[in-house]
């Protein structure tokens, strides 16, 4: 692991925050009614990998491009996690702006807001060969996803 500013990491973090300081003028219809039932440890999990993961994409160098080898793959999907994440966004606000839109798969890919971009900083860990980022990433998909799942879940209660 190399210590270093990281030009990828800033901009998977400006492809990760552009749509969702879009998304807080245009959240779903009734997203207040299940975000006052999210679990706590959840919360907990989500707010602490926000924060390293934000952190260590940002103060590793190992996430910068380097010359092509197999391993430069990795990025590649990595990449590829971020543009369908930016897709998915796109979709939604094309949408009514529903709960129903917003959980929604996206290619077949379950609460895709949530899981794509834990892919692609999971990935992006894989790529750069960088334990803190994969232990980072790891906190935060157990909190991100896990409380998506949750308000896909009551969602789907509540549309049944």
């Amino acid at each position: 692991m190399n210590f270093g500013f990281s030009y990828v990491g800033l901009i998977y973090l400006a492809m990760l925050m552009t749509p969702n300081l879009i998304w807080t003028k245009h959240q779903p219809k009734d997203y207040e009614k299940y975000v006052g039932n999210e679990n706590r440890a959840l919360l907990g999990l989500e707010r602490v990998g926000e924060v390293l993961v934000s952190c260590a994409v940002l103060i590793f160098s190992d996430f910068n491009i380097k010359p092509w080898s197999n391993w430069s793959w990795w990025l590649v999907l990595s990449f590829a996690g971020m543009v369908l994440y930016e897709m998915y966004w796109v979709r939604y606000f094309q949408s009514e702006k529903t709960m129903r839109d917003f959980y929604r798969s996206f290619l077949g890919i379950p609460v895709a807001g949530a899981t794509l971009p834990v892919a692609a900083f999971g990935l992006l860990a894989i790529y750069g060969r960088n334990c803190v980022l994969a232990a980072a990433v790891l906190v935060l998909g157990i909190g991100h996803i896990g409380i998506h799942l949750m308000h896909q879940s009551a969602c789907a209660k509540d549309f049944s």
